[in-house]
């Protein structure tokens, strides 16, 4: 199986149970229409937003950084609901996935019209990057998933959600969460010649 790097941010983070929200003082200031504060905090997240976005379009920059001004208006109309209840940066990792699911459930018919994932083409046009012999450029093989397997691989492997929570928000059985990611997987190994 491969190893993918884990960034579980899903787990949601309480304000105070631990350090303070560093954001909190740049939120109530935002909340109250001061729009340098929320430049500030929108400096201060974007990249991570960005990095989601991306991983669940697909790599589609255009889309990504669409899809993550979606997220920011969406953060800037939702924010004066904010009730400090877990820290700033969870509240707005979470919405964006968020935003990106809605988009993902959208186009969920155009995705029958997408080219299937094939190992043989997606080298020839856009061949993998090896660094050395056992580093692969695995973002690149994600990108190449088709949009549900990848979402629900994104999500589960990379996020740590759970198939319950995945089901629910791409309107998916669990069995049929559980069954995309294992079709991902297998997608993966194939194109890195691994065993299962």
């Amino acid at each position: 199986m491969l190893a993918m790097t884990d960034h579980r941010m899903h787990t949601p983070d309480i304000a105070g149970a631990g350090d303070p929200d560093p954001d909190a003082e740049l939120v109530r200031r935002a909340a109250s229409g001061d729009m340098r504060a929320f430049e500030a905090l929108y400096r201060s997240h974007v990249g991570r937003v960005h990095g989601a976005m991306r991983r669940l379009c697909g790599g589609a920059e255009a889309r990504a950084q669409e899809l993550t001004q979606d997220a920011f208006v969406r953060a800037w109309e939702k924010l004066a609901g904010f009730r400090f209840e877990s820290r700033f940066g969870t509240w707005l990792y979470r919405l964006a996935i968020n935003v990106a699911l809605m988009d993902l459930r959208s186009r969920r018919g155009a995705e029958d019209q997408e080219s299937p994932f094939d190992e043989t083409t997606s080298s020839a046009a856009a061949p993998v990057a090896r660094l050395g012999e056992h580093r692969i450029d695995l973002e690149r093989a994600v990108a190449k998933l088709p949009p549900r397997a990848r979402a629900v691989l994104v999500l589960h492997d990379i996020e740590g959600w759970t198939h319950e929570e995945i089901g629910v928000e791409l309107g998916m059985a669990i069995g049929t969460s559980k069954a995309q990611l294992h079709r991902a997987r297998g997608l993966l190994r194939r194109t890195f010649g691994e065993s299962a």
